[in-house]
C-alpha cells in the first residue's frame, strides 16, 4: 500500500497530539529514542551550550570543549584547571566514561545525545567524584543493588547525637515568608528521621545550630558559586560541617503543586531539601535514578519520598527506626523514575508510539 501525496487530517491530528505529549511529559534521558535526547533540557541553563556538542569525540577540536572540561571539573571528574582547551583528549574521554557509568548510560567516551542530555539536567553542586573515589555507587554495588554511597572516610554525626539542630539562617534573598520555610524543611528532615534513630528541631540560634540553612546568589564566599536558573540547583556539606545553600536565582516552588506552577523553570523547594539533607547526613550520589540521592532533577517534578536505596544507606549510618513502615511498594506515576531527567533503562514503550507517530507524519515506515 502506498502513502497518499498529501496527509490526512487524522494523522495531522496524532501528530500534534504527539508533539504536545512530549512536551507536557516529563522526559527521562535514557529513555529517550536518539533523535530526541536533547528534548530533556529545551530550557535554556548554564549548560544548554552542550547541545552543540552532540556526537564531539576524541582528536577533535570544537568550541565549547573547554567549558565541558569546566563542568566535568566542578563534578569531580577532572582535575580542576584555569586553562582548559578546546581539544577533546584522552583524559576527557575517560572522564565521560566514568560519567556514563555513574549514570547508567552506554559507555561509549563520546558525547552522544543521552550523555548530552544528561549532563544538560538541573542537578545538585555536590560533586560525584571526590578526590578521585566517586560517591556514586554504580561501581562499588554489583546487580543495580545497593547504589547508595558515602563521602570519602563515610563521614558522620556521633552515634550518641541523636537530636540535631538546625537554624534557617540566611532569607534576604528569597521572597518565601519563614513560616512557609519552617514547614517545608520541617517535613524534609522528618522523612529521614521516619527511617532512622535522628530526630530533628529547629532552632532560632544559628549559634547553636548543627546545621544552617541559608539561600545565596553566585559566589557566596564558600568556593562554590551559584551559577542561575536550573545550574546547580543547591549544595551541602558532608558531617559535621552542617552548611546547606540554596541557589536564590531558581525559581522555588515551596507551596502547592510544582507542576502546575506558571514558570517551566520552577523547582521545588522540598525535594531538593530531601535530597540536601542527605548529603548533611553523610550520604553521597546513587546511581539509581528513583533515589532521593541521584544527582539530578528536572523542573515541575516533586520527588520526596525515600527510595530503598536511601533507606538502607542512611540506616547503615545510624540504625533504623523501629516504628519505620518501610517504602512504598509501588512508585507514583509522577516521581522518581518516571519524573527524573536521567533515569536509565531501556526504551519506553510510549516513546516507541511517538517514534511511529511522527514517523508517520513525516511519511516514513517504522518497524518497532
Amino acid at each position: 500500500m502506498t502513502m497518499a501525496s498529501t496527509t490526512s487530517p487524522l494523522l495531522v491530528l496524532l501528530s500534534a497530539m504527539a508533539v504536545a505529549a512530549l512536551v507536557a511529559a516529563p522526559v527521562s534521558s535514557a529513555d529517550l529514542p536518539s533523535t530526541f535526547a536533547d528534548i530533556a533540557s529545551k530550557i535554556p541553563n548554564p549548560w544548554s551550550a552542550f547541545r552543540n556538542l552532540t556526537g564531539c569525540h576524541f582528536g577533535e577540536e570544537q568550541q565549547g570543549v573547554a567549558k565541558l572540561k569546566d563542568y566535568l571539573a566542578h563534578f569531580g571528574y577532572l582535575p580542576e584547571s584555569s586553562g582548559f582547551t578546546d581539544i577533546f583528549d584522552a583524559d576527557l574521554e575517560e572522564a565521560i566514561k566514568v560519567y556514563q557509568r555513574n549514570f547508567g548510560l552506554n559507555i561509549t567516551g563520546v558525547m552522544d545525545a543521552t550523555t548530552v542530555a544528561q549532563m544538560m539536567a538541573p542537578r545538585c553542586g555536590v560533586a560525584d567524584v571526590i578526590n578521585g573515589t566517586s560517591t556514586m555507587g554504580a561501581s562499588s554495588h554489583a546487580h543495580g543493588r545497593n547504589l547508595y554511597s558515602y563521602f570519602p572516610g563515610s563521614p558522620s554525626w556521633p552515634r550518641s547525637k541523636k537530636r540535631l539542630t538546625y537554624a534557617i539562617t540566611d532569607t534576604a534573598a528569597t521572597t518565601i515568608d519563614r513560616a512557609t520555610l519552617s514547614r517545608v524543611f520541617a517535613r524534609a528532615f522528618a522523612r529521614w528521621s521516619a527511617a532512622t534513630t535522628l530526630n530533628f528541631t529547629e532552632t532560632a540560634s544559628a549559634r547553636d545550630a548543627d546545621i544552617t540553612i541559608g539561600f545565596h546568589a553566585g559566589d557566596h564566599g564558600d568556593g562554590e558559586a551559584f551559577d542561575g536558573p536550573l545550574g546547580t540547583l543547591a549544595h551541602a556539606f558532608s558531617p559535621t560541617d552542617g552548611r546547606f545553600h540554596l541557589d536564590a536565582a531558581e525559581a522555588w516552588v515551596a507551596a502547592g503543586d510544582v507542576s502546575r506552577a506558571s514558570s517551566d523553570v520552577a523547582v521545588d523547594l522540598e525535594s531538593v531539601a530531601v535530597h540536601e539533607i542527605g548529603h548533611l547526613l553523610g550520604l553521597g550520589h546513587s546511581s539509581e535514578p528513583g533515589a532521593i540521592m541521584y544527582p539530578t532533577i528536572t523542573s515541575r517534578t516533586r520527588k520526596v519520598d525515600l527510595a530503598s536505596d536511601d533507606v538502607v544507606g542512611i540506616q547503615s549510618l545510624y540504625g533504623g527506626n523501629p516504628n519505620f513502615k518501610g517504602v512504598p511498594t509501588t512508585t507514583p506515576a509522577t516521581s522518581s523514575r518516571d519524573m527524573d531527567s536521567g533515569a536509565a533503562g531501556a526504551r519506553s514503550r510510549p516513546w516507541d508510539a511517538l517514534v511511529a507517530v511522527l514517523a508517520a507524519a513525516a511519511g516514513l515506515v517504522v518497524a518497532l
